[in-house]
């Protein structure tokens, strides 16, 4: 038995729910295949959880400083399975949209695994979809490495399931999935350490944010450790021991392994079908999202391109005007904006100032601003903003934008408007600041810091 279909996606995640709700919008026969929950990574234990888990961890910090403006508050405790539950709240009620923008077009839901069976063939639940089109877009899954007691350790998946809120915590990591929990534990009252094998986190962004945040982090109440591996891990009782790569040990209530993430890949039926992988498990396809294998298509964290939720979902919308529009959709990966959610928040679009010197040698100026915030005046706290804009001197383009503190997720948004529009250093200059804001800072730096 088997019905024909103009596309059929293995993947609901945020490319493969686009994609297949736009292709359907067209008029094609669309199924979308998925074996756990609606939205993937990002909906369910990725970037909406963490952000609300961000913003309780903020309000303890946001009482301490109170009392600076006259305000008589105090901080009694915080409940996490209140947490939990209202979060879960919300990831159902997410489900639920993800479930009626599927279905409103067009698109057949179908739960299961899908597993390429052959040319326009997919398999789900014993029955054979024939389809023109097959897109795999299953997303990523944390990575653990295999160490002695390492399944002792939660990933930032199990992490959303917790019970019940650890005192102690060891997050293992240096990206900004691990960053993220440290200052999230951190801001929920728990002792938390971070370690990091390398010399310094959140390795790919611009080296004056990495150690900037660094010092703002540990400022926080993050304990930080680089050059520091866990070893093995074991249990005595409820606690975990760490024995870490300096010969020391570690106690704790949870660890947490933030090492990483790889392609979702394995048993669906891919190399059986000739698709060309990587290495690291991931899928190589092209700008049009082909693979090695005609009528095979891939986009999203699983073709190893910027594993961003925006990424994907641009990828999906490509796709579908590739393969049922006019085809004259683009994505500039050059500018793509993103933010880290620590405390303080990092924001950055455009190459970092490392990248820059490297392609235009002695032709990049650099720009910078670091200040205590006016709200810190009053608050008592000593944590410092920094601004930073990289221009090619050339042409008075900017490069890159970057900015650790406060909203710098939603400034760098607009900055990033601006040089996707093609501003230069010029006309942000021209650009009247709203005072007194951070942001007022972009368009205030007029002398250059370094030359590259």
């Amino acid at each position: 038995m088997s019905e024909q279909y103009d596309l059929v996606v293995i993947g609901a995640g945020s490319g493969g729910v686009r994609a297949s709700r736009m292709a359907a919008a067209t008029g094609a026969k669309v199924a979308v295949i998925e074996d756990m929950f609606l939205g993937g990574t990002c909906v369910n234990v990725g970037c909406v959880p963490k952000k609300l888990f961000v913003y309780a961890s903020q309000f303890k910090g946001h009482i301490e400083h109170a009392s600076g403006f006259g305000v008589d508050a105090s901080f009694n405790g915080f409940d996490w399975s209140t947490l939990k539950s209202n979060k879960d709240n919300e990831i159902n009620r997410l489900n639920g949209i993800y479930k009626n923008i599927l279905e409103g077009p067009g698109v057949e839901i179908i739960r299961g695994r899908g597993r390429v069976a052959g040319p326009g063939k997919v398999e789900v639940n014993g029955k054979i979809l024939e389809t023109k089109r097959i897109l795999i877009a299953t997303g990523g899954w944390p990575f653990k490495p295999e160490i002695p007691g390492g399944d002792l350790a939660m990933d930032s998946n199990d992490v959303f399931a917790m019970d019940t809120l650890p005192k102690r915590i060891v997050v293992v990591g240096g990206g900004y999935i691990a960053v993220e929990f440290a200052g999230i534990f951190n801001g929920l009252g728990c002792d938390t350490q971070l370690l990091y094998r390398g010399d310094q986190i959140l390795r790919g962004f611009d080296n004056e944010v990495r150690g900037f945040v660094t010092q703002e982090v540990a400022k926080a109440g993050v304990k930080i450790r680089t050059q520091t591996d866990v070893e093995r891990i074991e249990e005595d009782g409820d606690e975990k021991i760490c024995h870490l790569s300096d010969g020391s040990t570690l106690r704790c209530d949870l660890v947490m392994m933030a090492t990483g993430r790889k392609a979702k890949t394995s048993n669906l039926g891919l190399e059986e079908a000739g698709v060309e992988l990587r290495k690291n498990g991931s899928i190589v396809a092209n700008e049009r999202f082909e693979t090695s294998v005609p009528g095979i298509f891939a986009l999203g964290d699983v073709i190893d391109t910027p594993a961003l939720t925006p990424v994907a979902l641009e990828q999906g919308m490509i796709f579908v005007d590739q393969q049922f529009g006019e085809g004259k959709r683009t994505l500039n990966y050059e500018l793509i904006p993103t933010a880290v959610f620590c405390q303080p928040n990092i924001g950055t679009v455009g190459v970092s100032e490392e990248e820059a010197g490297e392609r235009y040698p002695g032709d990049i100026d650099v720009y910078t601003s670091e200040f205590r915030a006016l709200k810190h005046t009053l608050s008592g706290s000593s944590e410092r903003t920094l601004m930073k804009l990289v221009v090619k001197r050339s042409e008075d383009r900017i490069l890159g934008a970057h900015m650790v503190g406060d909203d710098a997720g939603e400034i760098i948004q607009g900055i990033a408007i601006a040089m996707q529009a093609g501003a230069t250093k010029s006309q942000f200059d021209a650009t009247l600041g709203i005072h007194p804001t951070g942001a007022e800072e972009f368009v205030t730096m007029r002398s250059v810091t370094r030359e590259l």
